[in-house]
């Protein structure tokens, strides 16, 4: 009754009782749009547009589906229309290109807009639980960043059916009343969807890894991990790693595989060159490390980078550094020394603000 209440003041142009509609779904449907889109930035962007469409098509909601699939309805197809104006689908540098040789140095960073970037946890508070039984992948599944990665290689409408029906659990007849197609059309996007992300993905989900550790255990890598980082102490970090891991760090291009990353360590972040903090962090549904930097003018560390990190059993497989420097530098030398360069303030907010990091560390 409250409902039908507040959808009948919105519908007379009541915009507070339209923000009450929205408010219980609006994490989930910023969650959707992140699947979707691979980026914070974006997803915020879509959802806003999302909101606005159901506004004004409000008079249009017949009440002939829930008002959540019909918010569901507009945030895929304004989804949609963003991927569709968009020349390059987001990927991490494993996809973008082939291992590098350290003492090449790291490389000139690409345009942001070319990254998938990471997905703080808070986001996901209200959407436990909403997902279908039907659904394949659980809440946190859906958003680590081997599942976000591999849907990005889908065409949009394959991405869009494989979240629609394998994490959120709607019908084959929903989904086609959401993207104006037929049951068959939807059925079999999902066979071809399904076949492409099956051989993106690893054997086991980090929900299942972390479950597998234990609380305990995950907390005692991510603080073994923080000291051999604190303390340089590069065969530490090694002993750490599985041996074919790889290392990356968006917006660069470059990354390292197995053998390379303790060269790259130590001609790199583990050089002595620079000073560093560390505080333990949780994006993505994966543990996490904040990075920062001591900056002499400032009188303290600043952020530098976000290491998600990705746990094969008890080793690390991946650490993908999401950095937050700025890449308007004068030319390609002046990326040799990234960790001294000033910081981004906007990409710090997006990165670790929004993990619930504090802006420096003493």
């Amino acid at each position: 009754m409250e409902t039908a209440s507040l959808l009948d003041a919105a519908r007379n142009g009541d915009q507070g009782a339209f923000a009450r509609l929205v408010e219980p779904h609006r994490r989930e449907l910023h969650a959707h749009c992140y699947r979707m889109l691979g980026s914070l930035h974006d997803a915020e962007d879509a959802l806003q547009d999302a909101q606005l469409r159901a506004w004004r098509g409000l008079p249009r909601f017949d009440g002939r589906s829930s008002l959540r699939t019909w918010l569901y309805r507009i945030a895929t197809n304004t989804s949609l229309d963003v991927i569709g104006k968009r020349p390059e689908k987001r990927v991490l540098p494993l996809d973008a290109a082939p291992a590098a040789d350290p003492f090449d140095g790291p490389g000139e960073p690409l345009l942001e807009t070319v990254w998938i970037e990471p997905y703080p946890d808070e986001q996901l508070g209200l959407e436990d639980g909403y997902a279908s039984p039907d659904a394949r992948y659980e809440v946190r599944e859906s958003v680590e960043l081997a599942f976000v990665a591999a849907v990005q290689h889908l065409p949009a409408t394959q991405r869009a059916v494989l979240i629609l029906r394998e994490v959120l659990g709607y019908s084959a007849k929903e989904v086609a009343e959401t993207l104006d197609t037929s049951v068959a059309s939807v059925n079999s996007a999902l066979q071809r969807a399904r076949r492409t992300v099956e051989e993106k993905m690893p054997a086991e989900s980090q929900q299942a890894t972390l479950r597998a550790l234990g609380d305990r255990k995950v907390e005692e890598i991510v603080n073994r991990y923080m000291q051999a980082l604190g303390s340089a102490d590069v065969d530490a970090v090694v002993g750490m790693l599985t041996e074919d891991a790889a290392w990356s760090m968006p917006p660069a291009a470059t990354w390292y595989r197995g053998e390379r990353v303790p060269d790259f360590l130590r001609v790199g972040p583990l050089s002595g060159a620079w000073r560093w903090r560390h505080l333990p962090a949780h994006v993505n549904g994966q543990a996490a490390v904040g990075v920062y930097h001591w900056d002499e003018p400032a009188g303290t560390h600043l952020p530098f980078a976000l290491d998600v990190l990705t746990l094969r059993g008890d080793r690390i497989a991946e650490v993908t550094a999401f950095i937050v420097r700025t890449t308007d530098l004068p030319d390609r030398d002046a990326f040799k020394t990234w960790p001294s360069q000033p910081l981004d303030e906007r990409r710090a907010e997006a990165v670790f603000a929004r993990a619930g990091l504090p802006p420096s560390v003493d």
